[in-house]
């Protein structure tokens, strides 16, 4: 059975961290890419970021070059998204996905964990 799981969400003042923790298990991680995605109260699901595990390449979102970093641990099967100065911008249920190297389409997704910034 394939699982995604979220933790490490919660609630902190403007300009703190957070890292998120995505456990997978029952697929081959290694042939995969892992996303994180986020989705605002009343705005639609956007990409955060993107860590493959073929090559190791990363891809980030604009808005969140330079705050957040992206990485794998092999061993563990779990990527992480290490959210700094964090902003009331960035208050949303995450989500991590996996898709096999070279798709388009995320095939697995986890639940969410909820992000909430205070200003």
């Amino acid at each position: 059975e394939v699982q995604l799981v979220e933790s490490g969400g919660g609630l902190v003042h403007t300009g703190g961290s957070l890292r998120l923790s995505c456990a997978t298990s029952g697929f081959n991680f290694d042939d995969y890419a892992i996303g994180w995605f986020r989705q605002a109260p009343g705005k639609e699901r956007e990409g955060v970021s993107c860590f493959s595990n073929i090559d190791g390449s990363t891809y980030y979102e604009d808005s969140v070059k330079g705050r957040f970093t992206t990485s794998s641990d092999y061993a563990k099967k779990t990527v992480y998204l290490q959210m700094n100065n964090l902003k009331p911008e960035d208050t949303a249920d995450y989500y991590c996905a996996a898709r096999m190297s070279g798709s388009g389409n995320y095939d697995y997704w986890g639940q969410g964990t909820q992000v909430t910034v205070s200003s």
